[in-house]
Order: structure tokens, then C-alpha cells, then sequence
């Protein structure tokens, strides 16, 4: 993952979770700016400060860097929501995501 995409992603993140910069930094106990220095490419978080993070955003450090999910809560809550569904309620699942795309 090239750094621009490090950065792409906090602010996806960031703002799937509907929070400022300011009030992110301060939850994680950080400086006010701290958020900001690492999206404008100022840094990059220490290894703990990122594990930090993503139990910030509730995802695993893989969901992260899968940039092929765009908002990986919302994801495990659909998964979260289906387990338990018959085959043919999950064939129906699947059909209607499929017309969504």
C-alpha cells in the first residue's frame, strides 16, 4: 500500500464513522492534530498507535488494508445479519446485492 492510499483510506474511514480529525486524535488520547499530520503525509502512526486505530475503527488491521471494501463495519454487520438465514434466504441475498452493483 503506497502511502497516498494509507492516507485515502483513514479519511474513508474517518468519515464512515462520521468523526473530525480533532475529535479522532483526542479519542485516541493523542495531540488535536495528530490525525491531521498523518492524513496531510506529515507521518505515519507508530505500529501500537495503528493497532490503536483500527480498534478505533472497530476492524481488524487486514480490513484496513483491503481496499476492495470501502466501509468494512458495515460489511460485518451484513455478514453478522445473514448468519443464520436458510440457503434460499442467502440466494435471495445474494440476487438482490447482485442487481445493487
Amino acid at each position: 500500500m503506497e502511502k497516498e492510499d494509507f492516507i485515502r483510506r483513514m479519511v474513508q474511514l474517518r468519515l464512515n464513522k462520521d468523526v473530525s480529525a480533532r475529535d479522532m486524535s483526542l479519542s485516541l488520547g493523542q495531540s488535536p492534530n495528530y490525525i491531521n499530520g498523518i492524513e496531510n503525509g506529515g507521518s505515519y502512526p507508530s505500529m501500537t498507535n495503528f493497532f490503536y486505530i483500527c480498534d478505533y475503527f472497530g476492524i481488524t488491521p487486514k480490513e484496513f488494508f483491503d481496499l476492495d471494501a470501502p466501509n468494512p463495519v458495515k460489511l460485518d454487520e451484513l455478514v453478522q445479519a445473514a448468519k443464520g438465514l436458510s440457503n434460499e434466504q442467502l440466494d435471495h441475498l445474494i440476487a438482490l446485492v447482485k442487481t445493487m452493483k
